[in-house]
């Protein structure tokens, strides 16, 4: 498989998260910054291999063999981002590019050294799960920090966006995985809210905390 499609393969599988029913042409497209008719060829190619299936209006749907391809990039991904950042010291704003190229490299017997010499980790610098050897993935109950009620605290567990523009601006608020927050105040006109962390209260916007997985605390 080319690198492209298995860019696809993944694109397709992190809707499919989202939209059960099936991911569209141009959900993809958007996804793959492309054209919808390259999206078409592409879907007609990756069908031809038995790596996807498509129904006229329901969509694109992965095989058992899509979804296994699928999960172990995405689990090559996370593994290299968990490499970057606790062994060569990278921010969690710099890693994705990065491992986007290397989750590309061939080899199963690297992965699996690479996943033995991290220590088996569950879960990627952004707080993503990461997948087993058998595709078997680890989730823990979490819920959007949008979600809490003032006087509730939760720490961050996970991240919804990956952008370097949004890691970053979390950076200069002081939030990171295993920051505890408290909500102190909702504001109904934009609702943002006010949190409080350590001693230090701050606002964030309403499209900040629905990126914020958190876990009650």
């Amino acid at each position: 498989m080319s690198s492209t499609e298995e860019n696809y393969l993944k694109a397709i599988f992190k809707i499919l998260e989202k939209e059960e029913k099936g991911a569209g042409t141009n959900a993809i497209a958007t996804a793959m910054n492309t054209t919808a008719a390259s999206a078409t060829d592409m879907i007609k190619r990756l069908a031809e291999k038995e790596l996807v299936a498509y129904e006229k209006y329901r969509g694109v749907q992965l095989t058992d063999k899509g979804n296994t391809l699928a999960t172990a990039l995405i689990r090559k991904h996370r593994l290299w981002e968990v490499f970057l950042t606790e062994k060569l010291h990278f921010a969690w704003d710099e890693v994705h590019e990065m491992a986007e190229q290397l989750e590309h490299i061939r080899g199963e017997h690297l992965i699996s050294r690479l996943d033995q010499f991290l220590g088996y980790p569950r879960f990627d610098p952004h707080g993503d799960p990461i997948p087993d050897e058998e595709g078997r993935w680890n989730y823990r109950p979490q819920e959007l920090l949008s979600k809490l009620l003032p006087g509730q605290k939760g720490l961050v567990t996970g991240v919804n966006e990956h952008s370097p523009a949004f890691l970053q601006h979390l950076n200069q608020k002081g939030i990171a995985l295993g920051t505890l927050i408290e909500v102190v105040e909702q504001f109904e006109f934009d609702h943002s809210i006010q949190i409080k962390i350590q001693d230090k209260e701050l606002i964030i916007s309403d499209k900040v905390s629905k990126q914020l997985w958190v876990s009650r605390n």
